[in-house]
């Protein structure tokens, strides 16, 4: 049995942009003590939430070091070090350990893919070349690949590999990996939508886009899953379940981000390719969040 990450609701944290377009660490900093103030259980920094595509390699090793030493050991930091590059993922989560990273999170290759020996030939470099916990993280619809039940038995094996982000929306599969790698691997909902059906299966969190918006209703469903208390857990799912979906109404993180901005948050607007949503759904996402007494 391998030590667990973390247990509970992290947060996928989107990365605050200033008007000119550069990384706004002030209100970075700020949504992260509120993070924590809400009972965030950890913060996932520089995965597809924080906007890692556009980040520069700089601003994404600055981002890293930027909000471990902000959250300065209370709750759990994983590192985005993901990459279709190998050579590149290694280098990148060598650095993430060095100034101090709790965990990573590692995508599958994109675009380039690759097949199931090669995924394992992939993630078994990285987690060769640090000392840390790996979250894998399987999202084929972003991807184009996705991670096979024998795959997650043989990187289940490797001491690094810990946990996996499953984002896949397979919930039969799921199953499948938990019965068969039980205590090998930890299993996180990817999918705000999905937390107490995989948590009640053995899943032991999610990683949250909804956490932004909601972070201390994400931990309480999370909470209630590990208390056994499904019926809450449920209850409180199903309330934010509109929510949930409406923050994927277009690519994620364009909904999250105007969301937040909506709330007053000021986290700025996504980089080129994304775009602002078009004033319709920005209405639709705003009378929901008015329902929820989010926005006035």
């Amino acid at each position: 049995m391998k030590n667990t990450i973390f247990t509970g609701a992290g947060v996928a944290i989107v990365t605050p942009m200033n008007a000119d377009g550069t990384v706004n660490y002030d209100c970075l900093g700020e949504i992260i003590e509120e993070q924590i103030a809400n009972d965030t259980d950890a913060v996932i920094i520089c995965g597809t939430t924080g906007e890692s595509a556009t980040l520069t390699d700089e601003e994404h090793r600055n981002v890293i070091s930027y909000c471990i030493k902000k959250v300065d050991h209370r709750i759990p930091v994983i590192a985005g070090t993901g990459s279709n590059d190998t050579a590149y993922a290694v280098e990148l989560s060598k650095e993430a350990e060095k100034e101090g990273a709790d965990a990573l999170l590692l995508v599958t290759p994109y675009y380039n893919k690759t097949s199931q020996r090669g995924l394992v030939a992939h993630f078994t470099a990285v987690a060769d070349a640090v000392n840390i916990p790996i979250i894998l993280y399987n999202v084929p619809s972003r991807t184009g690949v996705s991670i096979s039940l024998d795959t997650y038995k043989t990187l289940s094996k490797h001491k690094n590999i810990a946990a996996v982000k499953e984002a896949s929306g397979n919930i039969s599969s799921i199953a499948k990996l938990i019965a068969e790698c039980g205590d090998d691997i930890d299993v996180y909902s990817g999918n705000d939508d999905e937390i107490v059906p995989i948590m009640a299966l053995g899943g032991k969190g999610v990683i949250s886009v909804l956490s932004n918006v909601v972070p201390h209703e994400t931990h309480m469903i999370a909470k209630y899953c590990l208390d056994n208390d499904i019926r809450k857990a449920a209850e409180l799912q199903l309330k934010y379940l509109e929510l949930a979906n409406a923050l994927f109404m277009d690519v994620n993180p364009i909904p999250v981000k105007e969301a937040m901005n909506l709330m007053g948050k000021n986290v700025g607007e996504c980089r080129l390719p994304l775009v602002r949503m078009e004033q319709e759904k920005i209405d639709r996402l705003k009378a929901v969040l008015t329902g929820l007494g989010l926005v006035k």
